[in-house]
């Protein structure tokens, strides 16, 4: 979350200072050097509003968060797998990879749902995705007793209607 807050203050930066040096350039007669710094402003702003965009979805996965863990292992189709050290937020609203966001159940029918979760002693898998794409997430949970994999659990099913699956406990 950290990088997605830098991003967008480094953009709001820019967009500032676009416009500062586009009303410079403006009342200097300098219409070439106007322009070019008006199209760098306007340029700051569409990333600016993606980033605020993005920073907005990882605000409410960090702030409805269900389950919290340093790393994760990632499975794509086509058997790629990639390790992940930077820390992993699962929220009813989505997941959080880093600065990476994947958000289930906001674009309707066709768009990005939760599928399944399973849960054993030392990790839980998470799979999601839409009809053509799936994703598989593997967690280190960390959680020692029962009754924290039930709460998880519990939490999964109240706040995404997904039935965690649990084995080895």
């Amino acid at each position: 979350m950290k990088a997605i807050r830098k991003r967008r203050n480094c953009f709001t930066v820019l967009f500032v200072a676009g416009i500062v040096l586009a009303t410079w350039a403006t009342v200097k007669p300098m219409v070439a050097t106007a322009s070019v710094f008006g199209a760098a402003s306007i340029a700051s702003l569409m990333l600016l509003i993606k980033q605020s965009r993005l920073f907005y979805d990882a605000s409410l996965i960090c702030d409805n968060s269900i389950l919290a863990v340093p790393s994760a292992v990632i499975s794509m189709p086509g058997d790629k797998e990639q390790m992940n050290k930077k820390e992993v937020v699962v929220s009813s609203f989505g997941i959080m990879i880093g600065s990476k966001i994947y958000k289930w159940g906001r674009t309707g029918v066709d768009g990005v749902r939760l599928n399944t979760v399973d849960i054993d002693r030392t990790r839980i898998y998470l799979t999601f995705g839409d009809g053509t794409e799936t994703m598989r997430i593997e967690l280190m949970h960390g959680m020692a007793d029962e009754q924290a994999v039930m709460d998880v659990k519990e939490r999964l099913w109240r706040e995404t209607g997904v039935t965690a699956i649990i084995s080895g406990w």
